[in-house]
């Protein structure tokens, strides 16, 4: 496989997704056999010959310029994240591999002091998943908040598996496509330069197998992190509730991130986060072994 094949798959991804109206071009006539741009189209935005951009896109052209890939991330209306991917695959393109990680399996290990602050969250939910979603430890509501996630073994417990494949995963979001495309787009990020790293390879290709939505979304090579915002949950347990959520990344490890949620004191959003903290020690597992 060249080594350009990865940037031209997200070349034509996200050409597919830029209707001529868009960036200013007439309709045209004639049957588009995709709904984005032309090659043409998106070239002369660019300021490149349609025939290096065919090669680029193709795998033939491995070595674009910064001006370059500059360029088409103006012309394809690139978020910085994004843009940022594009010009991780360019490199990559290069030849100029990301250096390997220290654990090529992906650190599921979770440091002491990080599984004593999640306890010290209580009651809000919190818990910690790595570079590809896994559930690597949770406090008793952050175990809670995603129900029946524990039918699965831990080695199994990732939050983009649960959204696409458990059975409450769909019913839990109230504006469950929405939230989807989200994670398969946060999830398209964290890949970084590196999508063949054994964890996120094995996982997108289940979900890939598992999941027509998730390979539909996936395809699209949308690329976007999100650090925060809101969720709508509807709990089968604790009803509806709007909580709000931060994700930072946790200094010294690969990928892994400490996602927590809040909501105001006094609002019954708060009254039903607190429910989730109210299980008995059966009912849920604390935080030391929610992620092994």
């Amino acid at each position: 496989m060249s080594q350009g094949t990865e940037l031209g798959r997200f070349l034509r991804a996200r050409r597919g997704l830029i209707r001529p109206r868009d960036v200013g071009l007439p309709a045209g006539t004639g049957i588009r056999r995709t709904p984005g741009l032309r090659r043409e189209e998106l070239a002369t935005l660019a300021g490149v010959s349609v025939d290096y951009y065919t090669r680029l896109e193709r795998g033939r052209e491995t070595r674009p310029s910064p001006a370059v890939i500059a360029a088409l991330g103006r012309a394809l209306r690139l978020s910085p994240e994004a843009l940022h991917r594009l010009h991780e695959l360019a490199a990559l393109a290069a030849g100029q591999a990301p250096p390997p990680p220290s654990d090529p399996g992906g650190s599921r290990a979770v440091r002491a002091s990080v599984r004593a602050l999640l306890e010290s969250l209580r009651p809000h939910p919190a818990c910690v998943v790595g570079r590809a979603n896994d559930l690597l430890a949770a406090n008793r509501p952050g175990l809670r908040l995603f129900p029946g996630i524990t039918d699965w073994p831990p080695e199994r417990r990732n939050l983009t598996r649960y959204m696409f494949l458990h059975p409450m995963g769909r019913r839990l979001y109230r504006d469950w496509e929405e939230m989807a495309g989200h994670s398969v787009a946060h999830l398209r990020a964290m890949a970084g330069a590196d999508p063949d790293r054994p964890e996120l390879a094995q996982l997108v290709g289940e979900l890939v197998v598992g999941s027509p939505e998730f390979a539909r979304l996936w395809e699209r090579y949308e690329v976007r992190l999100r650090g925060g915002g809101q969720k709508h949950f509807h709990h089968p347990e604790v009803g509806s509730m709007c909580l709000s959520f931060e994700v930072m990344e946790i200094f010294r490890t690969d990928g892994q991130r400490l996602v927590t949620y809040q909501a105001s004191p006094g609002t019954p959003d708060h009254d039903a986060m607190v429910l989730l903290d109210m299980a008995s020690p059966a009912e849920s597992a604390p935080a030391e072994e929610a992620g092994r």
